[in-house]
């Protein structure tokens, strides 16, 4: 499916009207990456059983089976490159139409790809913590340990955890610092969410019922498309140039 060409007319003269523009980023953003998401079909959720996997009851049940399931998978993160929808998002940033992104991704891409002000909900693959102590561990660390014992253990004796939010705890601080700093938000741009993760998607209907308009960019259609003033489909790279084209990003080269 090719973008339509009104729908990112429209976009981008939203955007470039936006005084107090947020994006707010899932897994449809990295998969491009070669990082696949959790739900989709051939997904991660297809491999393993998240209450096993993804759940902090399964963390401290079967460390050793948490870290043979991430470990590749955090390492595969720390080699992934940026894409063309990170350096969109970077751009849009560095010209000011853009105060930050809200990211669901732990991945790091869109720090790597020049954004300054990125949100981590549900945490980051870059770095652990001693769950006794509070030691913090690099990823590298981590998995040089999990490969010669199947654990990662601090100094102290204590379980390294990664700093990812999994299924049964709370919320990154970022969160909180995320429903702060968009109260004023008059637009907010949905990337590659399905908008199904609470409280995530929270952010959504708080946003729109304070007036901000909505531009959902999205393979599969959302729970709030009808709320949306512009909903876009398709593959998210070819979106992600047009509306570089449609801005005039291209000029900036």
């Amino acid at each position: 499916m090719r973008p339509d060409t009104d729908a990112i007319t429209r976009a981008a003269r939203l955007l470039n009207q936006a005084h107090d523009a947020w994006a707010l980023t899932g897994a449809g953003v990295s998969t491009p990456s070669g990082i696949p998401d959790f739900r989709s079909p051939g997904g991660l959720w297809e491999l393993a059983d998240p209450d096993e996997v993804s759940s902090i009851a399964g963390f401290r049940r079967n460390p050793e089976a948490f870290y043979s399931f991430w470990v590749g998978r955090f390492r595969q993160m720390q080699e992934a490159q940026p894409n063309s929808l990170h350096t969109l998002l970077a751009a849009l940033e560095a010209r000011n139409q853009l105060r930050g992104i809200i990211t669901q991704n732990i991945d790091g891409l869109h720090q790597r790809a020049g954004s300054r002000r990125v949100f981590e909900v549900h945490g980051n693959a870059r770095s652990g913590t001693c769950q006794t102590c509070r030691a913090r561990y690099t990823m590298a660390e981590i998995a040089h340990q999990t490969e010669i014992h199947g654990t990662a253990h601090c100094a102290c004796g204590g379980l390294v955890k990664p700093n990812v939010v999994l299924f049964g705890e709370d919320m990154s601080p970022d969160f909180a610092q995320a429903w702060e700093s968009t109260a004023n938000a008059d637009l907010l741009l949905v990337l590659g969410t399905s908008l199904t993760v609470w409280p995530v998607a929270g952010l959504v209907p708080r946003l729109s019922a304070r007036g901000a308009t909505l531009i959902i960019a999205n393979r599969d259609p959302t729970p709030y498309d009808d709320r949306a003033e512009v909903v876009l489909r398709g593959d998210l790279l070819e979106l992600a140039c047009a509306l570089s084209r449609a801005l005039g990003m291209d000029a900036d080269a």
